[in-house]
């Protein structure tokens, strides 16, 4: 088996039982071609109802689904000719992750507990942000709103710094016209 990466955007009228039917077909596409999926990502991590760079079949707005899986060939010609065949599907697009090599079971699993460290440590990454600070505020500031902080303070200090050594300069100007 190899391992593949496939997104796949769906319209985004279609409702939550067509997503989950969807997306359940294509699970048993993989599954039924003695495949294993890795992880179906449809909901969480920025991923589901998005809006689309550019038109595309008159939709502006997709639904976006992520599976990581391992899988024969054989596999992703079958799951993509039925994405062609169905209208329900926008795009989609598979990419073979580590060319040429293989993955087994225990790779499967390898990558499965690689996932869930990520996302473990995304998940306290957010607690330890939620948290408050020292001074009694929250730390829900972003990364962004300090950085604004920081050049603003940086632009005040120049500004005054800017003026301190203009004033000099100016009365050299004044003696010299002088």
């Amino acid at each position: 088996m190899r391992h593949y990466e496939t997104t796949y955007i769906l319209r985004p009228n279609l409702g939550e039982e067509k997503f989950t039917e969807i997306i359940e077909r294509t699970n048993a596409i993989i599954e039924g071609d003695n495949g294993a999926i890795i992880e179906v990502n449809r909901g969480g991590d920025r991923w589901g109802m998005r809006k689309l760079a550019y038109e595309i079949k008159k939709e502006t707005q997709g639904y976006y689904v992520y599976m990581n899986y391992a899988a024969p060939g054989s596999t992703i010609q079958e799951m993509e000719r039925i994405f062609r065949i169905d209208d329900n599907v926008l795009r989609y697009l598979t990419v073979k992750l580590d060319k040429g090599k293989t993955i087994d079971e225990t790779g499967v699993e390898r990558e499965k507990e690689r996932i869930a460290a990520i996302t473990a440590a995304k998940a306290a990454e957010a607690e330890e942000l939620a948290k408050p600070d020292e001074e009694g505020e929250s730390s829900d500031t972003t990364a962004d709103d300090k950085a604004a902080e920081e050049t603003e303070e940086k632009t005040a200090v120049a500004e005054e710094s800017a003026e301190e050594n203009d004033t000099p300069k100016q009365e050299q100007q004044d003696e010299a016209a002088a």
